[in-house]
């Protein structure tokens, strides 16, 4: 069907409620929104779905969300025992996502499956942790994780907590997108599928479960409970579901200290005090750096609405705070667990780490330094997932810890996604820990510099929205395949990495070789002298990006070359886009 005969069908099919039909009405003879909303279905991706909520075939709505939760249900009642093991839901504070989450329940009591639904909104890694808790077959989260807050999402997990692998994905989307008419979708009522104890309505029991599984994987618990007496810190969860369980976690392992911003410490669909809930960006933070300077507190953590994301925010030496990037949280969590380990001598002989492509190099010389492997994944903290269930659960090899540069952290099993209550957790810890040293978070920072070297990263985020968007972002990457830039201006190439077709060439030998990861639609540049840059399109946003990373003596000559690596990739990519 064309999107108009897309957009008669949802306004006079009986199937669709009144309110979606008055808000199909309300756009009638805009044909460019009428366009927008059914032109396409609601891409389901590897890791799920998202997008703006509205009615129409492109919007995140209950119908959409049936659909979604029918292809799971496919591949799940092929399952041995699929029915039986049963899907887990979560949800977090948007708007309908407790609606979008009872309607994932409800088609999966309709296929025979038994669904577990949280009572109230919980995090994604405790959904995660709740999937391998349970046994289930399969879960579901209903989130949009730090977009703005007209998006909504559903995520989609398997038997082992951990975000869809490539394969497994693609046989859920291609149920998703055999499915022609959404009203054929099997539906149950509450009160039936409850009846038929199908519906299993879960809460406090997950939650004790999970929480005595985050103190586990405290590395010093003893520093805590002395110098958390009287460490200060303040909390802000951005209106999300991490505010119980990361307040919960801290007092458990000894912060008596711990500073919530009240104005931001219960949910809010509308995020109404902030542009945009994303502990990435300071801004999102004003409320809590208020807050540190009356207080005169020196280390401020945020988490984002599904708490799967922390930021940090700390005071440096000269008394200004100012905010850790993913990366150097990642990589100060990861110096502290390898260091803490091998001097209690409980580093394993086989032991890794894990992150991704376009995270800091800082973290391959911290674990050089420390006899650990470090293995990198694409993009997507699936991927970390992947390989503790292919290493650790198997016995190969035991995983300490994980992260990615956008913020997001892992140590221990008990999920296979970030963590950000965890986090958290080992970000006072190690607060904690330098704080017992007479130093500060930034103190460690430095201190991890003088010994490695000076890395620094960024990224060039562009938004290019709608059909004609998505074209110039195909278009820039066929452009730079096709070219095989040997230098971008005073950098030069000295090996370009293509996921797409899965082949890394050294410029010069012109050798080639096979890359051992996913086709991805990711191009990769090892630049001269010490640095880096890769571009990707994002999996879940009408976006491309481009991520640089470099490394030198000094701070400020790593800063320096960081400018003049972005400013020379930028004037060869740039005109590709507009």
């Amino acid at each position: 069907m064309s999107y108009g005969e897309k957009y008669g069908y949802w306004l006079n099919n009986p199937y669709f409620d009144d309110e979606t039909k008055k808000e199909l009405l309300a756009i009638s003879g805009n044909e460019k929104e009428i366009e927008d909303r059914f032109y396409k279905d609601l891409e389901f991706g590897t890791g799920g779905m998202r997008g703006l909520i509205g009615a129409g075939t492109n919007r995140m709505n209950k119908y959409m969300v049936r659909k979604a939760a029918q292809g799971l249900a496919n591949t799940v009642t092929r399952q041995p025992g699929g029915k039986e093991k049963g899907i887990a839901i979560a949800y977090d504070c948007r708007r309908f996502s407790r609606e979008f989450a009872m309607e994932s329940a409800l088609v999966f009591a309709a296929n025979g499956i038994k669904a577990y639904l949280f009572d109230s909104l919980r995090p994604t890694p405790e959904l995660s942790f709740a999937v391998r808790y349970l046994g289930c077959a399969a879960g579901v989260v209903i989130t949009a994780s730090h977009n703005p807050k007209e998006y909504n999402g559903f995520k989609a997990y398997g038997s082992d907590g951990g975000q869809l692998p490539p394969n497994e994905s693609d046989e859920v989307i291609r149920e998703v997108n055999a499915i022609d008419d959404i009203a054929s979708i099997r539906f149950m009522k509450e009160e039936d599928a409850r009846e038929k104890g199908l519906l299993e309505i879960i809460g406090p029991k997950i939650d004790d479960a999970y929480i005595e599984a985050l103190k586990k994987v405290s590395v010093n618990p003893e520093l805590c409970r002395e110098i958390g007496k009287t460490a200060r810190l303040i909390y802000t969860p951005l209106h999300g579901s991490g505010s119980v369980p990361v307040l919960w976690i801290l007092k458990e392992i000894g912060f008596e200290k711990v500073m919530p911003v009240k104005e931001q410490q219960y949910p809010d669909p509308d995020f109404s005090t902030v542009k945009y809930p994303n502990p990435e960006d300071k801004s999102a933070f004003e409320l809590a750096l208020d807050l540190a300077e009356r207080e005169g507190v020196d280390l401020i953590i945020g988490t984002d609405p599904d708490a799967d994301r922390a930021g940090v925010i700390v005071k440096n030496a000269g008394g200004e705070y100012v905010p850790l990037t993913g990366n150097q949280i990642g990589c100060l969590l990861l110096e502290y667990i390898l260091s803490q380990k091998k001097q209690r001598g409980e580093l394993h002989e086989n032991a890794f780490a894990a992150t991704t492509i376009v995270s800091s190099d800082l973290a391959e010389s911290i674990c050089r330094h420390y006899g650990v492997e470090l293995i990198t994944v694409l993009t997507g903290f699936k991927f970390i997932g992947e390989q503790i269930r292919l290493l650790d659960d198997t016995g190969k090899k035991k995983f300490l810890f994980g992260f990615e540069e956008s913020y997001g952290y892992l140590a221990g099993t008990h999920a296979r996604d970030k963590d950000a209550v965890v986090a958290s957790m080992l970000i006072a810890e190690v607060f904690a820990w330098y704080r017992s040293r007479g130093m500060t978070l930034y103190d460690g920072l430095t201190e991890l510099f003088n010994k490695y070297g000076y890395y620094m990263e960024d990224i060039d985020t562009f938004t290019l929205m709608g059909r004609e968007g998505a074209e110039k972002i195909r278009s820039a990457l066929k452009t730079l395949r096709e070219r095989m830039p040997g230098s971008f201006g005073r950098f030069r190439v000295a090996a370009a990495r293509d996921y797409l077709h899965g082949i890394k060439r050294d410029l010069k030998t012109g050798k080639t070789q096979r890359l051992d990861l996913p086709s991805s639609d990711v191009l990769y540049y090892e630049m001269e002298p010490d640095s880096w840059f890769c571009i990707r399109p994002s999996g879940t946003e009408p976006k491309i990006k481009i991520y640089y990373g470099v490394s030198a003596g000094s701070e400020e000559k790593a800063g320096e070359k960081l400018q003049s690596l972005k400013q020379d990739v930028l004037d060869v990519v740039k005109p590709l886009l507009d």
